[in-house]
């Protein structure tokens, strides 16, 4: 149902989809998870002299990513820089793309110089030594263009490992032509959606509200915006796991329904069966980040003018309640050469500072992270063409201001997002229920984080 894609770099399945289990030691357990506060930032060890040598060799760089909306920055950074290419290579979504970069990581070579790391998978990969630390360039100068908790996202540790690259409020967007189609209007609440689901189903038994085969990602966007807060972390080792409160029934109570009656889709997100049934009519929603917005654009260019966006559906009439779903930017490997390091650092600052690259990055349906562009009435008003004409920046803007306050992830989150499908996950095959299936989580990640050093209860 929920779609992340990843973020897409452009939206978490901004899916945030289900990410590989990344070893973190006990040794670590004590600094997971922090991130640096608003103090000094470490001087830089790399001139931007340095930099400007190396932009005038011929030098190719590599990033690893799912995302389907850089070829307009990729394009205008070699025009301004005609010695460099960079090969944008897609290597996997989510959980692939994360199996595929540790495998590198760990056999020493292969790994691309950037790479799609989501803001929640950022601590597990600088906490093992494997991301350079943007410090090094100088780039903790550039903190205030974002706003603080996406900036806060990026830092571990006082080490800063990405420029953040997006956001990821939470709306639905729907096939507004599949909901004419049956007489509906896009629902405002949870059961109103799951009336309609039977409604589209019932009509054409190949067609559906969603699809959904079961994602971590889901389920935390679900979750969080039920006002659940199954994860708590105090301090730096402490760690709180619990699925058994009344909020978290709130989800398994409207999603168990859609499960038993197969009202889903069986169809992963960013599949072949998934972008088929989204441009031929048989998914009718998504409900993800508002990078989605992108990838609907650019994968699915046949829907244009017939999908629209509206607030996640309520679990209570008449709240506003909303959540983040995925996001991210593009973090730097070690095991990059130093050449090609500094000429990915002026790329990571075009990208995430240039105004004409924000502008072309917001143009291919992203979400900025900038604080600048999300309060300018330009981009508030933009009416974008695909959806409509509907000005849905402002829809997008008014889920950031809703998400609830409090939710936090695990400091080993994409060990816990990887184990998802063999716990939780089996209540999208009918071996479990939604409800069990979640403590069965709980307790898995319960095991693996007292074995990692962490305090966990």
């Amino acid at each position: 149902m929920i779609n992340h894609s990843r973020w897409r770099l452009g939206a978490k399945k901004l899916v945030v989809a289900a990410s590989v289990g990344l070893a973190v030691t006990a040794g670590l357990a004590g600094c997971s998870g922090a991130s640096s506060s608003a103090g000094d930032t470490p001087s830089a060890s790399v001139t931007q002299a340095q930099i400007d040598a190396a932009m005038k060799k011929k030098t190719t760089i590599t990033i690893w990513t799912w995302a389907t909306t850089l070829g307009g920055i990729v394009d205008a950074f070699e025009k301004k820089y005609p010695d460099i290419t960079v090969n944008v290579v897609n290597v996997g979504t989510g959980a692939a793309h994360y199996q595929k970069l540790e495998n590198a990581i760990k056999a020493g070579s292969g790994a691309p110089d950037l790479a799609t790391v989501e803001y929640q998978t950022i601590p597990q990969f600088a906490l093992e030594g494997s991301l350079v630390d943007l410090n090094t360039f100088g780039y903790g100068k550039y903190k205030d263009l974002f706003t603080p908790a996406i900036w806060n996202s990026t830092n571990v540790n006082g080490g800063l490992y990405e420029l953040p690259h997006n956001a990821g409020p939470t709306a639905m967007f729907y096939n507004k032509s599949v909901f004419d189609k049956y007489g509906l209007d896009a629902p405002t609440t949870w059961a109103e959606y799951a009336a309609d689901a039977k409604t589209i189903h019932e009509a054409d038994p190949t067609a559906y509200i969603a699809a959904d085969t079961g994602d971590a990602g889901m389920v935390s966007s679900m979750l969080w915006q039920a006002g659940a807060k199954p994860f708590q972390v105090s301090g730096t080792s402490d760690v709180s796991i619990d699925f058994s409160g009344a909020d978290e029934k709130k989800f398994t109570d409207f999603y168990q329904p859609l499960l038993d009656d197969k009202l889903l889709m069986p169809a992963s997100g960013f599949s072949n069966d998934w972008y088929q049934g989204l441009a031929n009519g048989k998914i009718a929603t998504v409900v993800s980040g508002a990078w989605m917005a992108g990838s609907l654009k650019s994968s699915v260019p046949t829907g244009a003018g017939q999908w629209r966006v509206a607030p996640m559906p309520q679990y209570e009439a008449g709240k506003t309640a909303s959540a983040m779903n995925g996001g991210g930017g593009y973090a730097m490997l070690k095991q990059s050469p130093k050449q090609r390091q500094l000429v990915a650092a002026e790329f990571l600052k075009f990208m995430e500072t240039d105004s004409q690259a924000i502008q072309l990055s917001i143009a291919a349906g992203q979400f900025p992270a900038t604080v600048k562009e999300q309060n300018s009435s330009e981009f508030l008003e933009a009416k974008n063409d695909y959806f409509g004409g509907q000005q849905i920046n402002k829809i997008f803007s008014q889920s950031a201001a809703d998400a609830l306050k409090g939710w936090q992830y695990l400091p080993y989150q994409s060990y816990a997002n990887s184990v998802f499908s063999d716990t939780a996950g089996q209540a999208w095959v009918g071996k479990t229920t939604l409800q069990d299936g979640l403590k069965a989580w709980g307790d898995k990640l319960v095991t693996y984080g007292k074995q990692q050093g962490f305090t966990v209860k």
